[in-house]
């Protein structure tokens, strides 16, 4: 019994641990919404083609820049956010905007794909609740 008690002692210290090494989150706003106001979901583009972002409820800040309701927007291609408590990651399927763009030129092979919009914090860090679209599909002629 007293094993059981120290292993479950270390296992709820580790998580605490894990816990205080994850960034800080940003709260957002009740109501606060980001969306796509081009492409449309079901188009058809050709690439390259421009995207526009759009958010409702909040502001748009420049990464690194820590002000409350404010936040930069992140473009997901054809992948998900597996967690909610990290940076999202920059690469070819997580592209940052950290600069406050709220409209970017995306160059994509033909065939479909999907587009979601995260808004992330100072930190590259989604806020809390998640401010994320709806995830779209377009196809790339």
């Amino acid at each position: 019994m007293k094993t059981l008690l120290t292993c479950l002692s270390l296992s709820l210290l580790a998580a605490a641990a894990l816990a205080a090494d994850a960034p800080p989150r940003s709260p957002s706003p009740p109501g606060a919404t980001v969306y796509f106001i081009a492409p449309a979901d079901g188009a058809v583009v050709s690439s390259p083609f421009t995207v526009k972002f759009g958010l409702r409820g909040m502001g748009v800040a420049p990464a690194g820049v820590d002000f409350p309701n404010t936040g930069h927007h992140h473009l997901l291609v054809d992948t998900d956010v597996t967690d909610w408590s990290q940076p999202l990651p920059a690469n070819d399927h997580v592209l940052h905007y950290g600069k406050g763009q709220t409209e970017a030129e995306v160059t994509l092979p033909p065939g479909k794909h999907t587009l979601q919009l995260v808004l992330g914090n100072q930190l590259h860090v989604p806020h809390d609740p998640p401010v994320v679209s709806q995830k779209i599909t377009i196809t790339v002629k």
